[in-house]
Protein backbone atom coordinates (compact mmCIF):
# COMPACT_ATOMS: atom_id res chain seq x y z
CA UNK A 1 0.00 0.00 0.00
CA UNK A 2 2.82 2.46 0.77
CA UNK A 3 4.42 1.43 -2.49
CA UNK A 4 1.69 1.95 -4.42
CA UNK A 5 0.59 5.89 -2.98
CA UNK A 6 4.39 6.80 -3.01
CA UNK A 7 4.28 5.29 -6.85
CA UNK A 8 1.15 7.47 -7.75
CA UNK A 9 2.54 10.50 -6.33
CA UNK A 10 6.19 9.68 -8.37
CA UNK A 11 3.96 8.32 -11.47
CA UNK A 12 1.57 11.65 -12.13
CA UNK A 13 5.33 13.93 -11.98
CA UNK A 14 6.73 11.52 -14.59
CA UNK A 15 3.46 11.50 -16.70
CA UNK A 16 3.67 15.13 -16.51
CA UNK A 17 7.38 15.56 -18.11
CA UNK A 18 5.83 12.83 -20.88
CA UNK A 19 3.28 14.86 -21.71
CA UNK A 20 5.86 17.80 -22.31
CA UNK A 21 7.69 15.64 -24.62
CA UNK A 22 4.79 14.59 -26.46
CA UNK A 23 3.24 18.06 -27.09
CA UNK A 24 6.44 18.93 -28.75
CA UNK A 25 6.76 16.13 -30.70
CA UNK A 26 2.99 16.18 -31.72
CA UNK A 27 3.36 19.76 -32.56
CA UNK A 28 6.83 19.89 -34.55
CA UNK A 29 8.31 15.87 -34.56
CA UNK A 30 10.76 16.78 -31.98
CA UNK A 31 12.50 15.13 -29.01
CA UNK A 32 13.71 17.73 -26.97
CA UNK A 33 16.09 16.47 -24.45
CA UNK A 34 16.44 19.82 -23.30
CA UNK A 35 12.90 19.96 -21.73
CA UNK A 36 15.09 19.17 -17.82
CA UNK A 37 16.86 22.40 -18.51
CA UNK A 38 14.05 23.94 -19.43
CA UNK A 39 11.86 23.01 -16.12
CA UNK A 40 15.23 23.35 -14.44
CA UNK A 41 15.18 26.71 -15.40
CA UNK A 42 11.71 27.51 -14.36
CA UNK A 43 12.09 25.86 -11.10
CA UNK A 44 14.82 28.12 -10.47
CA UNK A 45 12.82 31.20 -11.88
CA UNK A 46 10.48 29.92 -9.17
CA UNK A 47 13.17 29.38 -6.50
CA UNK A 48 14.13 33.03 -7.11
CA UNK A 49 10.55 34.44 -6.59
CA UNK A 50 9.48 31.96 -3.36
CA UNK A 51 13.01 32.92 -1.56
CA UNK A 52 11.96 36.88 -2.21
CA UNK A 53 8.08 36.54 -1.85
CA UNK A 54 7.89 33.51 0.28
CA UNK A 55 4.60 32.91 -1.52
CA UNK A 56 4.98 29.69 -3.08
CA UNK A 57 1.39 30.58 -5.49
CA UNK A 58 2.87 33.37 -7.12
CA UNK A 59 6.60 31.63 -7.54
CA UNK A 60 4.54 28.79 -9.18
CA UNK A 61 2.90 30.99 -11.49
CA UNK A 62 5.79 33.04 -12.43
CA UNK A 63 8.16 29.69 -13.03
CA UNK A 64 5.07 27.99 -15.38
CA UNK A 65 5.19 31.15 -17.27
CA UNK A 66 9.00 31.33 -17.18
CA UNK A 67 8.83 27.57 -18.39
CA UNK A 68 6.14 28.97 -21.16
CA UNK A 69 8.14 31.83 -22.77
CA UNK A 70 11.55 29.64 -22.64
CA UNK A 71 9.78 27.44 -24.89
CA UNK A 72 8.51 30.28 -27.08
CA UNK A 73 11.69 30.70 -27.39
CA UNK A 74 13.47 27.78 -27.79
CA UNK A 75 11.13 27.37 -30.85
CA UNK A 76 11.24 30.68 -32.39
CA UNK A 77 14.93 31.01 -32.06
CA UNK A 78 16.44 28.24 -32.08
CA UNK A 79 14.17 25.12 -33.93
CA UNK A 80 12.35 27.41 -36.06
CA UNK A 81 15.86 28.42 -37.63
CA UNK A 82 17.20 25.11 -37.70
CA UNK A 83 13.74 23.72 -39.56
CA UNK A 84 14.20 26.82 -42.85
CA UNK A 85 18.14 25.79 -43.09
CA UNK A 86 17.60 21.86 -42.21
CA UNK A 87 13.95 20.46 -44.26
CA UNK A 88 15.03 17.21 -45.31
CA UNK A 89 17.31 13.95 -45.59
CA UNK A 90 18.82 11.99 -42.24
CA UNK A 91 20.42 15.69 -41.34
CA UNK A 92 16.86 17.08 -40.67
CA UNK A 93 15.84 13.80 -38.29
CA UNK A 94 19.20 14.23 -36.56
CA UNK A 95 19.70 18.47 -36.09
CA UNK A 96 17.05 19.25 -33.77
CA UNK A 97 18.31 16.10 -31.43
CA UNK A 98 21.78 17.26 -31.10
CA UNK A 99 20.53 21.08 -30.97
CA UNK A 100 18.71 20.12 -27.83
CA UNK A 101 21.05 17.81 -26.35
CA UNK A 102 23.12 21.58 -26.73
CA UNK A 103 20.69 23.85 -25.34
CA UNK A 104 20.63 21.63 -22.29
CA UNK A 105 24.27 21.84 -21.51
CA UNK A 106 23.91 25.87 -22.10
CA UNK A 107 20.89 26.38 -20.20
CA UNK A 108 22.70 24.72 -17.39
CA UNK A 109 25.68 26.90 -17.73
CA UNK A 110 23.55 29.79 -17.89
CA UNK A 111 22.22 28.50 -14.68
CA UNK A 112 25.15 27.56 -13.23
CA UNK A 113 26.60 31.46 -13.60
CA UNK A 114 23.18 32.99 -12.50
CA UNK A 115 23.02 31.09 -9.10
CA UNK A 116 26.05 28.65 -8.64
CA UNK A 117 26.42 24.89 -8.96
CA UNK A 118 25.62 23.87 -5.46
CA UNK A 119 22.48 22.59 -3.71
CA UNK A 120 19.62 24.99 -3.32
CA UNK A 121 16.85 24.12 -0.65
CA UNK A 122 13.84 24.50 -2.12
CA UNK A 123 11.09 24.36 1.05
CA UNK A 124 7.64 22.31 0.22
CA UNK A 125 4.67 25.04 0.42
CA UNK A 126 3.00 22.87 3.12
CA UNK A 127 3.77 19.34 4.71
CA UNK A 128 5.60 16.79 4.21
CA UNK A 129 4.25 14.60 6.99
CA UNK A 130 2.18 11.31 6.03
CA UNK A 131 -1.38 11.52 6.98
CA UNK A 132 -2.53 9.75 10.22
CA UNK A 133 -5.41 7.86 10.53
CA UNK A 134 -5.67 6.81 14.35
CA UNK A 135 -2.72 5.21 15.27
CA UNK A 136 -1.77 4.89 11.43
CA UNK A 137 0.66 6.65 9.45
CA UNK A 138 0.16 6.42 5.58
CA UNK A 139 3.47 7.96 3.63
CA UNK A 140 1.40 10.03 1.53
CA UNK A 141 1.64 13.71 2.56
CA UNK A 142 -0.32 17.04 1.30
CA UNK A 143 3.18 17.35 -0.33
CA UNK A 144 2.21 14.43 -2.46
CA UNK A 145 -1.59 15.24 -2.33
CA UNK A 146 -0.54 18.54 -4.38
CA UNK A 147 1.28 16.66 -6.41
CA UNK A 148 -1.54 14.50 -7.79
CA UNK A 149 -3.81 17.47 -7.99
CA UNK A 150 -1.76 19.68 -9.80
CA UNK A 151 -0.29 17.60 -12.06
CA UNK A 152 -3.89 15.83 -13.09
CA UNK A 153 -5.29 19.10 -13.71
CA UNK A 154 -2.84 20.25 -16.49
CA UNK A 155 -3.06 16.71 -17.72
CA UNK A 156 -7.08 17.60 -18.18
CA UNK A 157 -6.77 20.75 -19.29
CA UNK A 158 -4.25 19.43 -22.63
CA UNK A 159 -6.20 17.07 -23.36
CA UNK A 160 -9.38 18.89 -23.96
CA UNK A 161 -7.64 21.57 -25.44
CA UNK A 162 -6.36 18.96 -27.66
CA UNK A 163 -9.38 16.76 -28.33
CA UNK A 164 -12.03 18.91 -28.32
CA UNK A 165 -10.87 22.20 -29.95
CA UNK A 166 -9.49 24.31 -32.80
CA UNK A 167 -6.16 24.90 -31.72
CA UNK A 168 -5.91 21.03 -30.82
CA UNK A 169 -6.85 19.85 -34.19
CA UNK A 170 -4.57 22.49 -35.90
CA UNK A 171 -1.70 21.33 -33.86
CA UNK A 172 -2.23 17.80 -34.89
CA UNK A 173 -2.30 19.41 -38.42
CA UNK A 174 0.72 21.10 -38.12
CA UNK A 175 2.35 18.35 -37.23
CA UNK A 176 1.12 15.94 -39.27
CA UNK A 177 0.25 17.18 -42.84
CA UNK A 178 2.33 21.56 -42.52
CA UNK A 179 1.47 22.02 -46.49
CA UNK A 180 -2.22 20.67 -46.27
CA UNK A 181 -2.50 23.13 -42.49
CA UNK A 182 -1.13 25.96 -44.96
CA UNK A 183 -3.20 25.19 -47.56
CA UNK A 184 -6.47 25.48 -44.96
CA UNK A 185 -5.19 28.61 -43.41
CA UNK A 186 -3.69 27.57 -40.20
CA UNK A 187 -0.50 29.16 -39.06
CA UNK A 188 2.04 26.41 -38.86
CA UNK A 189 4.24 28.27 -37.85
CA UNK A 190 2.76 30.26 -34.85
CA UNK A 191 0.68 26.74 -34.20
CA UNK A 192 4.24 25.06 -33.21
CA UNK A 193 5.29 27.66 -31.18
CA UNK A 194 2.16 27.44 -29.34
CA UNK A 195 2.97 23.37 -28.91
CA UNK A 196 5.85 24.22 -27.40
CA UNK A 197 4.80 26.62 -25.31
CA UNK A 198 2.76 24.42 -23.56
CA UNK A 199 5.24 21.89 -23.55
CA UNK A 200 7.32 24.44 -21.20
CA UNK A 201 4.83 25.21 -19.22
CA UNK A 202 4.04 21.24 -18.40
CA UNK A 203 7.56 20.92 -17.52
CA UNK A 204 8.03 24.03 -15.40
CA UNK A 205 4.68 22.66 -13.23
CA UNK A 206 6.61 19.22 -13.23
CA UNK A 207 10.31 20.61 -11.74
CA UNK A 208 8.29 22.82 -9.46
CA UNK A 209 6.22 19.91 -7.77
CA UNK A 210 8.71 18.03 -7.63
CA UNK A 211 11.57 20.17 -6.13
CA UNK A 212 10.28 20.63 -2.68
CA UNK A 213 11.13 17.42 -2.36
CA UNK A 214 14.88 18.03 -2.16
CA UNK A 215 17.69 20.38 -3.04
CA UNK A 216 17.76 21.75 -6.20
CA UNK A 217 20.75 21.99 -8.88
CA UNK A 218 21.16 22.09 -12.42
CA UNK A 219 21.16 18.91 -12.80
CA UNK A 220 18.15 17.68 -10.30
CA UNK A 221 15.77 17.06 -13.47
CA UNK A 222 18.03 14.74 -15.32
CA UNK A 223 16.27 11.60 -13.89
CA UNK A 224 13.05 13.32 -14.22
CA UNK A 225 13.88 13.52 -17.66
CA UNK A 226 14.40 9.58 -18.28
CA UNK A 227 11.90 8.77 -16.26
CA UNK A 228 9.25 10.87 -18.58
CA UNK A 229 10.77 9.71 -21.65
CA UNK A 230 10.37 6.08 -20.80
CA UNK A 231 7.23 7.00 -20.13
CA UNK A 232 5.96 8.66 -23.01
CA UNK A 233 7.49 5.42 -25.23
CA UNK A 234 5.41 3.06 -23.48
CA UNK A 235 2.24 5.23 -23.80
CA UNK A 236 3.06 6.17 -26.83
CA UNK A 237 4.73 9.39 -28.64
CA UNK A 238 1.15 10.68 -29.93
CA UNK A 239 -1.25 10.26 -27.20
CA UNK A 240 -1.65 12.05 -24.53
CA UNK A 241 -3.62 9.72 -22.67
CA UNK A 242 -0.67 7.22 -23.27
CA UNK A 243 2.04 9.71 -21.64
CA UNK A 244 -0.37 9.89 -18.31
CA UNK A 245 -0.74 5.85 -18.60
CA UNK A 246 2.96 5.25 -19.26
CA UNK A 247 4.05 8.05 -16.09
CA UNK A 248 1.74 5.82 -13.62
CA UNK A 249 3.04 2.72 -14.36
CA UNK A 250 6.25 3.61 -14.50
CA UNK A 251 5.73 5.20 -11.16
CA UNK A 252 4.45 2.95 -9.91
CA UNK A 253 6.79 -0.32 -10.79
CA UNK A 254 9.73 2.20 -9.94
CA UNK A 255 8.39 2.43 -6.50
CA UNK A 256 7.82 -1.16 -6.35
CA UNK A 257 11.38 -1.81 -6.99
CA UNK A 258 12.18 0.99 -4.64
CA UNK A 259 10.62 -1.03 -1.81
CA UNK A 260 11.34 -4.63 -1.78
CA UNK A 261 14.23 -4.71 -3.46
CA UNK A 262 16.36 -0.76 -3.30
CA UNK A 263 17.87 1.56 -5.38
CA UNK A 264 20.27 -0.31 -7.20
CA UNK A 265 17.96 -1.54 -9.96
CA UNK A 266 15.80 1.34 -10.24
CA UNK A 267 17.70 2.44 -13.86
CA UNK A 268 18.88 -0.60 -14.77
CA UNK A 269 14.74 -1.79 -14.76
CA UNK A 270 13.87 1.29 -16.34
CA UNK A 271 15.69 0.66 -19.43
CA UNK A 272 14.66 -2.76 -19.57
CA UNK A 273 11.00 -1.55 -19.40
CA UNK A 274 12.35 1.01 -22.12
CA UNK A 275 13.52 -2.35 -24.73
CA UNK A 276 10.86 -4.76 -23.92
CA UNK A 277 8.97 -1.74 -25.03
CA UNK A 278 10.90 -1.12 -28.26
CA UNK A 279 10.92 -4.64 -29.24
CA UNK A 280 7.81 -5.39 -28.46
CA UNK A 281 5.41 -2.75 -29.49
CA UNK A 282 7.56 0.47 -30.49
CA UNK A 283 4.38 2.65 -31.08
CA UNK A 284 3.80 2.22 -27.63
CA UNK A 285 0.15 1.14 -25.98
CA UNK A 286 -1.79 3.84 -27.22
CA UNK A 287 0.10 4.63 -30.00
CA UNK A 288 -0.13 3.39 -33.67
CA UNK A 289 1.65 1.54 -36.59
CA UNK A 290 1.03 4.91 -38.64
CA UNK A 291 2.39 6.98 -35.66
CA UNK A 292 5.64 4.32 -35.09
CA UNK A 293 6.34 4.88 -38.88
CA UNK A 294 6.02 9.17 -38.76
Amino acid sequence: MNALLIGISNGFIYSLMALALVLVWRSTRVINFAQAGQAILSTYIAFEIVTRTDNFILAFIGGVIAGALVGAVVEILLMRTLFKHVSDGPVAALAPVIASLGLLGLIRSIIGMVWGNDQKPFFPPVSTNGFTFGETTVPFSRMNLLIVLGAATVMIIFTLIFQKSNLGLALRAAAFQPEIARLAGVRVGAIRTIGWIFAGAAGAVAGILISPNDAITPYSLDSLLIFGFVAAVIGGLESLTGAVVGGLTLGIGLSFILTYIGTSLIFPATFVVLALVLLIRPQGLFGSKAARNA
